[in-house]
């Protein structure tokens, strides 16, 4: 196992030579307070950036998420199956019920972690009042997390959200957007503006968001929805009520 992990080393050491320079330059000032071996090497080879890179659409999406959440100030906030992190930041100031197929096992205070399948939600009508399921829906159907195929899904699991929505309620709702619908086997569906306003007609589209693909922050209203003609994969992020 051990000459496994130093094949692995050597390998990846190959494709950074600048690496062992810096190894060697750390050595000649090391002032001997930690071990530190050849044997325990660990190449980063990725980190040497002018800036900080960062997924745009999940700290966008959820930072958007949760400053409406601060605004809407629930007595509680119901999320399915969005970003781990959306709900542990969010149970800071609001107590959040997770609910995920797959649940984690996280213990954080105001934070409860439970199982639920969003085809089948398990709420009564029209009694959640704030409620999110963000960058999910996409992927229902697909297969990609083991579940059955069903080219329907993500409109089964849209159902669910609009009718455990309490009257008045809160939903925040996130899929990828884009100038054109499409699907990108195995890994999500893209949707358009259109779509996803047919989708929850029912609904009040309270606010819409745009976080576009290559640059610029949180775009909101009508240039959100002018810029769409531009995009292939950008992020849309609606709060409906209901």
């Amino acid at each position: 196992m051990k000459f496994k992990k130093n094949i692995k080393k050597t390998i990846r050491l190959s494709l950074a030579p600048f690496i062992v320079a810096d190894y060697v330059r750390f050595t000649k000032r090391n002032d001997g307070r930690f071990k530190f071996s050849f044997l325990d090497i660990y190449p980063c080879i990725k980190d040497k950036t002018i800036q900080t890179g960062f997924d745009r659409h999940y700290v966008y999406h959820t930072s958007w998420a949760a400053r409406k959440v601060r605004e809407i100030n629930p007595k509680y906030h119901t999320d399915i199956s969005s970003s781990l992190f959306f709900s542990g930041i969010v149970s800071a100031f609001v107590p959040v019920k997770f609910y995920d197929y797959r649940p984690a096992e996280i213990i954080l205070n105001n934070l409860e972690s439970l199982q639920a399948d969003l085809l089948k939600l398990p709420f009564e009508n029209n009694s959640v009042t704030s409620l999110s399921c963000m960058h999910v829906v996409e992927h229902v159907g697909l297969g990609r997390y083991g579940e059955p195929m069903d080219p329907q899904g993500d409109l089964k699991a849209i159902g669910e959200l609009k009718r455990v929505l309490a009257k008045d309620g809160s939903l925040l709702f996130v899929v990828p957007i884009g100038k054109e619908a499409k699907i990108e086997f195995n890994a999500h569906r893209i949707y358009t503006y259109e779509q996803i306003m047919k989708y929850f007609s029912e609904l009040i589209l309270k606010e819409f968001a745009l976080i576009p693909e290559k640059s610029g922050g949180v775009v909101l209203g009508k240039e959100a929805v002018d810029m769409l003609k531009n995009e292939n994969y950008a992020c849309g992020c609606f709060l409906f009520v209901k």
